[in-house]
C-alpha cells in the first residue's frame, strides 16, 4: 500500500517533516482560530503516515513528528509565563516549548509504535491505531498528574459535536471523532467498495449522535439570582508591585460598587495582596462595596504552608468558607524536590519558595445560600474532567477563578476559557469564571457564553445565574466506560482476523 503513496520514497526526515506541518495546521481546530473541519481533516491523514511507515520505529518517529508540531503550534502560549520576569526565566522559554510538546508526543508516538508492531498489514495496523490513540489520550489525561490540554475533543469546541461532551465526555468523543477519522482515511487508501463501506460507520455513527444531541437540547431557565464578574485587568509585572497593588484593589472595589447590587460578587484568583490569615481590614473593605452581598474571591492562605485559596464573605464580611487548591501546576506552582531545587536556585513560576505551594485535600462543594452550592475550580483545575466528577456532591453551578495574564493576550486564555465551556457541557452545569485579565464569563450548561468581557479590559460582566440541567450522562459515569470501550476495541483488533488486502508493504 505504501507504495501507492509519493511520500514513500522520500527519506524518513522528510516524512517527518511533512508530518509535522499537518499537525500544526491540525491545531487550528483548537481557540483561538476554531477551525475545526481542520482538525478532521488532519486526523484523516493519520492512516496515511501508518502506511508510510515499513518499521515500528518509523512509525513512531512519524506519530511523534505529527504530535509534536500539533503540540507545538497549539501549546504556544507556554513560553508567555517565562517572559513575565524575562531577566530570570527568558531563557526557558524555548526549553519549554520543546520539552512540553516533544514530551507530549512520546504519547503518541507511542500509540503508532503499538499499532503498527501488533499490526499484520497497513489496514489492520490503521485500525489499532484508533484505540491506541484513546490509550494515549487517556495516558496524557492521568498520567504524572495528567495533562490533557490539547485534546482531541478540545478542537471540536465550536463544532456541531459539542453537545455530545455531555453524553460522552472528552475521552470519548475523541474516541469517536478520531476513530471516524481515521476509518475514512483507510476507506480513501483502499479505493475499492463492499467491505470498506464498513469502515464508514463511525462516520456515519458521529453524524448521527451530533444530529440528535443538537435537537435534543433542553432550554435553560434562569434561577432570578444575578451575579457580578469582576475582571481588574491586572497584568502580571505589576501585580504584586507594592505601588500597583492598591491601584488595582481600589479598581476591583468600583467595580464592585457600581450600578445595582448583585446577590454574589466573584473576584478573580489571587485578588489581594495580604494572605488570608491578615485580611480582615481588606474584607470589611470589599463587603462595604458589595453592599451586604456574598463575595468570592481568589487569595494566598498560609497556615503553616502556603495555600491557592478561594475564600467565601459573607453579608457582613466574614470569610466563613475556604477552599485550597488541589491541583497544583508542576514547576508553576511546585516544583518536585522543591527544596533541592532552591539550592540551585530554580523555583516556580508562582511560588514563593521552595517547593512553593502545598496541595489542598481535593474537591469540595461552597454554600452560597440562595443560590445553591458552587464547585470552585482554581485556573488550572478546570483543565481536567475528572477532577470535577470527582466532587463529592453534585454542585448547583461550577466556579472558576483563575489569573489567564499569565498565559499572554494571544492564544492561552481562549483554549482555557474553551475548556471551562467543555465542563460545563459535561456536567450540564452553569460556569462563572472570573479571569483577572481576561476573558470572564458566565457560562450556561450547554458551553453557550452568556456573557463575557474580552481580554485585557477593565470591567465586569453581570447576568442571571443560569439554572442547572439534569445530570449528564457523563456526569454520571465519568471516564470509566470509555476506557472499558477503548480496551475492548484493542482486543477486537488483536484478536479478530482480517483478511489480507493485497501484499505487505513491508
Amino acid at each position: 500500500m505504501s507504495r501507492r503513496l509519493p511520500l514513500a520514497r522520500w527519506p524518513l526526515w522528510a516524512g517527518m517533516a511533512v508530518a509535522a506541518i499537518a499537525g500544526a495546521v491540525t491545531a487550528l481546530g483548537l481557540a483561538p482560530y476554531g477551525i475545526w473541519p481542520l482538525a478532521l481533516a488532519g486526523w484523516i491523514l493519520l492512516p496515511g503516515l501508518m502506511a508510510l511507515a515499513r518499521r515500528p520505529g518509523q512509525a513512531a518517529a512519524l506519530g511523534w513528528a505529527f504530535a509534536a508540531g500539533y503540540f507545538a503550534h497549539g501549546l504556544m502560549w507556554i513560553v508567555e509565563p517565562f517572559l513575565v520576569d524575562i531577566r530570570r526565566h527568558g531563557w526557558m522559554a524555548p526549553f519549554a516549548l520543546v520539552f512540553l510538546s516533544g514530551g507530549l508526543a512520546l504519547f503518541w508516538a507511542a500509540a503508532f509504535w503499538a499499532a503498527h508492531r501488533a499490526g499484520r498489514d497497513w489496514l489492520h495496523r490503521g485500525l489499532l491505531l484508533v484505540p491506541c490513540l484513546a490509550l494515549a489520550e487517556f495516558g496524557r489525561a492521568y498520567l504524572l498528574t495528567g495533562f490533557p490540554w490539547a485534546a482531541p475533543a478540545q478542537a471540536l469546541i465550536d463544532s456541531p459535536m459539542l453537545p455530545l461532551l455531555a453524553w460522552l465526555g472528552p475521552q470519548g468523543l475523541g474516541l469517536l471523532a478520531t476513530g471516524a477519522c481515521i476509518c475514512i482515511g483507510l476507506l480513501a487508501l483502499g479505493g475499492r467498495a463492499g467491505p470498506w463501506l464498513l469502515l464508514a460507520v463511525p462516520a456515519l455513527a458521529m453524524g448521527g449522535l451530533t444530529l440528535l444531541a443538537g435537537q435534543g437540547k433542553a432550554p435553560v431557565e434562569g434561577t432570578g439570582h444575578t451575579v457580578r464578574v469582576i475582571q481588574p485587568n491586572a497584568d502580571q509585572q505589576r501585580k504584586w508591585d507594592p505601588e500597583w497593588v492598591p491601584v488595582f484593589f481600589n479598581r476591583q472595589l468600583e467595580l464592585t460598587a457600581e450600578g445595582p447590587r448583585p446577590d454574589l460578587v466573584v473576584w478573580p484568583e489571587s485578588a489581594i495582596a495580604p494572605v488570608y490569615e491578615r485580611a480582615d481590614p481588606w474584607f470589611q473593605a470589599i463587603t462595604q462595596a458589595a453592599g451586604g452581598a456574598q463575595v468570592a474571591l481568589g487569595i494566598r492562605r498560609y497556615d503553616g504552608r502556603l495555600y491557592n485559596a478561594l475564600a467565601r464573605l459573607d453579608g457582613d464580611g466574614v470569610a466563613g468558607q475556604v477552599y485550597d487548591k488541589h491541583h497544583l501546576v508542576p514547576f508553576g506552582e511546585y516544583i518536585p524536590l522543591g527544596n533541592l531545587a532552591k539550592r540551585v536556585g530554580i523555583k516556580g513560576l508562582a511560588a514563593e519558595d521552595g517547593d512553593g505551594y502545598s496541595a489542598g485535600p481535593g474537591p469540595a462543594l461552597m454554600d452560597f445560600g440562595p443560590l445553591g452550592r458552587a464547585l470552585p475550580l482554581i485556573c488550572y483545575e478546570a483543565v481536567f474532567p475528572q477532577d470535577v466528577n470527582a466532587a463529592p456532591d453534585r454542585a448547583d453551578f461550577l466556579l472558576q477563578v483563575t489569573n489567564d495574564a499569565w498565559f499572554g493576550q494571544r492564544v492561552g486564555p481562549y483554549q482555557h476559557l474553551a475548556q471551562a465551556r467543555m465542563r460545563a457541557v459535561e456536567q450540564g452545569l452553569p460556569m462563572v469564571r472570573a479571569a483577572n485579565t481576561g476573558i470572564s464569563a458566565i457560562i450556561d450548561p450547554h458551553g453557550t457564553i452568556v456573557d463575557s468581557l474580552p481580554l485585557g479590559q477593565a470591567g465586569y460582566v453581570q447576568a442571571d445565574l443560569p439554572a442547572p440541567l439534569p445530570p449528564t450522562p457523563y456526569a454520571r459515569t465519568g471516564d470509566r466506560p470509555w476506557l472499558i470501550v477503548t480496551l475492548l476495541l484493542l482486543g477486537a483488533g488483536l484478536s479478530i482476523p482480517l483478511v489480507k488486502q493485497g501484499r505487505e508493504s513491508d
